[in-house]
């Protein structure tokens, strides 16, 4: 690559950067300071926009709230994506191509469309404000991204492993567990990146299904910000802390989304 092309990524992840680093600069100030002027460099910066959140119940359960019910949905949509990839690569079934396209429809279908009908299952289940309604609700979402990536993986797998599997006396499970799972672990772990970040970054369909208990961090700032939107660094602050789990998870997993991302593929 050429000097004058390698600048081209660097200058656009300079633009990215920069409305990421005028967040940090305002939750690092406060109120009042901010209503008055505003210096990419704070000149009194100040920590106690991120102590007040994380000491506050309201707002670090709002994080919790989300944590657990994002953890839930990425388990299920593994869970149930894992055998139903390997069965769109390994057998051969009458609809099996429009089946497995058609899983794109539900991924590409706006989460507003199903808002009404989410409230009303969930209120007919007594599930509303409840963790696993979220989990649920992402999950119909979650799921068809989650088979489409796998299903590429695992149709890269040789069909003679499978084969030699069974010869050695593995049962389905242990052919799972032992073989299949750490060959695909790149696949495994690039779908449950989708959806977590997909459940993390929702904001209608969790707002909606939680009132108190299992309220996310988002639906708190959205109120907040209603009420109190004068005080601005605080709510600069609450969304640096909702891109910390996202980075976190990017670094944990950098080798296998590496790997995920340039070795998947799609049949």
């Amino acid at each position: 690559m050429t000097p004058r092309f390698a600048l081209a990524p660097a200058l656009f992840m300079a633009l990215v950067m920069v409305p990421i680093y005028w967040l940090i600069a305002i939750s690092l100030q406060d109120a009042r300071s901010l209503g008055t002027s505003f210096t990419l460099i704070p000149a009194n910066p100040t920590l106690a926009n991120f102590r007040f959140i994380l000491t506050e119940p309201d707002w670090y359960l709002g994080y919790l709230n989300a944590l657990i019910y994002v953890l839930i949905n990425v388990v299920i949509s593994v869970g149930v994506a894992l055998p139903a990839a390997y069965a769109f690569s390994r057998f051969r079934f009458p609809g099996r191509r429009a089946l497995f396209f058609s899983l794109l429809m539900f991924r590409m279908m706006v989460p507003a469309i199903l808002l009404v009908p989410f409230v009303q299952i969930f209120s007919a289940l007594d599930l509303i404000d409840t963790h696993i309604a979220v989990a649920l609700a992402h999950c119909f979402f979650s799921v068809p991204i989650a088979i489409w990536i796998l299903e590429g993986f695992i149709s890269g797998v040789p069909v003679e492993v499978d084969e030699s599997a069974r010869a050695d006396g593995h049962s389905t499970w242990s052919f799972f567990r032992r073989i299949l799972l750490p060959m695909i672990a790149p696949g495994v772990a690039t779908a449950a990146f989708f959806c977590f970040m997909f459940s993390w970054v929702e904001f209608l369909l969790s707002n909606a299904l939680t009132t108190i208990d299992a309220k996310p961090f988002g639906g708190i700032m959205s109120r907040v910000g209603g009420v109190l939107s004068a005080h601005v660094p605080l709510l600069a602050a609450a969304g640096v802390l909702g891109l910390v789990p996202g980075v976190l998870l990017a670094i944990l997993l950098r080798r296998h989304l590496a790997q995920g991302f340039s070795l998947g593929r799609v049949s």
